[in-house]
Formats: C-alpha cells, structure tokens, sequence
C-alpha cells in the first residue's frame, strides 16, 4: 500500500468523483475518471437537477483536505435560517444556530463541480474522459466496459483498482447485483413524494425577490415549496408533492388551470413572484425520492463503491453532498493507516463509514416530516426557540440536533443522530408534561434538558436501541 503509482479508475466525474480525483491525485496515484454526461464546463447538463445545494461544514472539512476553501467560499451564499411563509404569506425566520458563526451555504452545484474538475486536472496524473458511459464492471478481473456516446463503440479498461461514484443509478452496483458471485445486499424504498425544479427570477435590476439568506419554506403538511437563493439574484424553487394523493399532485396536475389554482390556494406569495411558474412546470421534470443502502461497498481489493453509489439518501437535511464529500476524507484518513493491501483499506473504510451513511440516511427522511408539517407546530417552534436560547447561551454546553449533524463535523453522523434524537424527546416530553417553560432560568433548563436527555439514551442503550 506504500506504492502510489497504481492505477486507478473512477466511474462518474460529478461531485464526489471529481473531489475523490483530486484527492487522489495529490496523493500521488495514477488516476482515470470516466463521465457518461459531456464536460459540464463545456455544455448546460442541468436538465432540471437541482442547481444549487446546502453546503456545511463536513463538506468544508473536504474542501480543507485539498487545499479549496477559500476558492470555494465565492461560491457561497450564507442561508442563515429557514424562512418560514404560511398560507396568509406571513413570515417568520428560525435560525439554524443559536451561534452566530454556525450557518449552512447555498452553493452551484456545477460551479463546485467545474472547479474540483479543473483542480483535478491541473495533476499530470489524473485524466477525466467525457461521453463515455459504463455498461458494466467485472468486478472480479477489476474491468470496466464503456460505450463511447459519439462513436458507439464499446472499450475496456483494466485498473489495478477500479472506484464507482456514479451516483445512485451506480453500473457498478448494478453489476454486484446482477452478478450473484457474493452476498450483496440491497435495499431502494421511494417517498410517495416526488419533486419539480421550478424558480423565482431575480428583479430586473438584478436584486432579490425575497430575503436573501435564508432557505424559504413553504410548509402545508403533506407538501411543501423550498427555495434556495444564487448568486445572480434568482432563487431554486423544489415543490415536494404527493404524486397520487390529496386534492393536488403530480398526476393530477395536468393543466395550467389546476397548476395556478394550487399555487393560488396554497402558495399566493411565491406565485405572485413566480411569473414563469407555468413554463418551469410543464418544461421541467418530475424526479423520485429515493433512499439507497447497501451492503458491501467493496468486493475483495478490486472494487469500491462511494457517495450516493454506496448510500443515496433524500436532500432534506441538505447532507446528500455533505456527506459524499466525507466519503473522501474518511477514506483518506484509511488510506494514512498504510495498511496492507486494498482489501483491508477498503473493508476499514466500510467499517468505519457505513453505520454514519445508514444514520444520515434515516435523518434525512425524519427532517422531510418535520420541514412539511413540524415547523408550524406550537410545540415544535417552542422547542426551537428553546433550543437556540440553550445554544446562544451555552454555546460550549448545549447543540441541537440540527447543529450536531450539521455543524460538527467531528462529530459522526450516527451519534448525532442518537444524542439529537433523544434530546428532541426529553425537550418535547418536558414541555408538553409543563416541566419547562421557555421563561425558566437558562441554566436550570439545560440541567433538566440533559438529566432527561441521560435517561432517554441510557433506556436507549437497554432496549437494545444503540
């Protein structure tokens, strides 16, 4: 494993492989990265995936690692709260952080992807191929077969090693699957929801319709409307609906005349900004949501799934590119172990970063009930605004739930979720039981908070639940 002139081959060149490239290519080690779409640098490859995503501080930690984040910062735009819009198109802010320094980004998806391709370029040991799409991989003579998109011919490539990070319709999974030569575990379960990329354009001098920092929502219960703010004065706009069920969704939304009366009733405000609303609607198209697990990322030393190939999670904690990123630098944190060949850095990997990816992954679908419906709950925003008085109070002492998966980075993904998790039932237990009341003394209250949040965990850890 000291030998870094091996030959590598990574399958997909978007987020997590352009950065996996990079790293890699620091590292010394030959690297080949093949994308089945044309160079984005080159062409609009959007085609109604979102253009912008949630930037945090475990995608920061990657940017870190290869040296990218000040380059990255000009990417950014801070969202320091969710601005919620209720059906009346009053507004209200909650923050993310009772700590002025904790916030989560905006930030282009292809403007991060185009630089991490060009970084990763700039090594005379990484070469990135366009056009060229993965049929299958022989996972046992660690062969790739590609089809050239202009010339339709078909090519393999040998590597010593061969990487999959093309993301959740992964070929290498695939093959995994279909070759039954191991006990490959797979699981892919859908939200009954789906999701349609609309936008709000910026004024015509170019300002903002709307606040400009902060995630907009739009929750109704069983559906809602986000919006993220770039960097030319225009906002991403997902409406998350049911595709077949309630008085309005995606299969019944077949006309303009339905589409505006939905808008009208339920989002009067964002339609009133949202001229373009019926061109976005019927041009853009309606994605699934789905969650991916799997298991084992890795055959022998040959193979290795990676980001949304290994473990496709729903965006609604915005940790989708987060935590693919991660991905990177907890394998580069194996790969400094030396250890004895591939087999053994990639089952290490596994072991260490699986039980985080399958925690993230069940958060995200948690957050998706609590953005829709939660956050126009009494209890819900009492909580909340007990949460950021703990935090700006004891900013060393208390972090939410939010703040443990989101803004510490040192922390795992599986134990934020346990610790958020129980901290949320022992605050929720506590005001519904009349035990805390948001007057208390701060101090007093984040006694009774962690008493109660020991108990829960310590119950947790007998029932077999940890």
């Amino acid at each position: 494993m000291k030998e870094t002139k091996q030959n590598i081959l990574i399958i997909g060149a978007g987020l997590c492989g352009s950065l996996l490239a990079l790293r890699l290519g620091q590292r010394g080690y030959k690297v080949s990265v093949y994308e089945m779409r044309p160079d984005l640098r080159k062409t609009d490859i959007s085609a109604g995936r979102s253009i912008n995503l949630a930037f945090s501080d475990r995608g920061n930690k990657a940017m870190k690692l290869v040296g990218l984040e000040e380059k990255v910062k000009a990417f950014c735009i801070p969202m320091h709260g969710r601005m919620i819009h209720d059906v009346h198109g009053n507004t209200f802010q909650s923050n993310y952080s009772g700590r002025d320094h904790e916030y989560i980004n905006s930030i282009s998806r292809g403007g991060l992807n185009a630089l991490l391709l060009d970084e990763a370029e700039k090594h005379e040991n990484v070469n990135i191929y366009f056009n060229k799409k993965c049929k299958s991989v022989d996972f046992e003579k660690t062969t790739a077969l590609f089809k050239d998109y202009h010339t339709k011919d078909e090519f393999i490539e040998d590597a010593d090693i061969i990487i999959a990070t093309d993301g959740a319709g992964s070929a290498m999974r695939k093959s995994y699957y279909l070759g039954k030569k191991f006990l490959f575990s797979f699981s892919q379960a859908y939200l009954t929801h789906g999701y349609k990329e609309l936008s709000i354009l910026p004024k015509p001098n170019g300002d903002y319709k709307v606040h400009k920092n902060a995630l907009h929502i739009w929750p109704r219960g069983n559906f809602m409307l986000i919006a993220l703010p770039n960097l030319d004065g225009s906002f991403t706009v997902t409406l998350f609906l049911s595709y077949n069920e309630g008085a309005y969704n995606f299969n019944n939304l077949t006309t303009k005349a339905m589409v505006l009366e939905f808008f009208k009733k339920e989002f009067p405000d964002a339609l009133a900004i949202m001229p373009n609303l019926l061109d976005d609607f019927f041009t853009n198209p309606t994605a699934a949501l789905g969650t991916i697990k799997c298991s084992p990322w890795h055959y022998k030393g040959n193979t290795l799934l990676m980001g949304d190939a290994a473990h496709a999670i729903v965006p609604f904690y915005g940790q989708g590119m987060n935590a693919s990123f991660e991905d990177v630098v907890e394998f580069d944190a194996i790969l400094d172990k030396n250890l004895d060949d591939w087999e053994a850095t990639f089952k290490a990997y596994e072991n260490t970063r699986k039980k985080d990816t399958d925690a993230i992954a069940d958060l995200a679908i948690d957050n998706f009930h609590e953005m829709k419906g939660h956050v126009n709950q009494l209890v819900f925003q009492e909580k909340r605004k007990l949460e950021m008085a703990l935090e700006k109070e004891f900013p060393n002492a208390y972090s939410s739930k939010y703040s443990l998966v989101t803004f510490n980075e040192d922390i795992g993904y599986r134990e934020a979720m346990l610790r958020g998790r129980a901290q949320d039932k022992a605050i929720l237990n506590l005001l519904t039981d009349g035990v805390l009341n948001l007057d208390d003394d701060l101090k007093l209250t984040l006694e009774k908070v962690k008493k109660e949040t020991e108990a829960i965990l310590e119950d947790d850890k007998i029932a077999g639940l940890q």
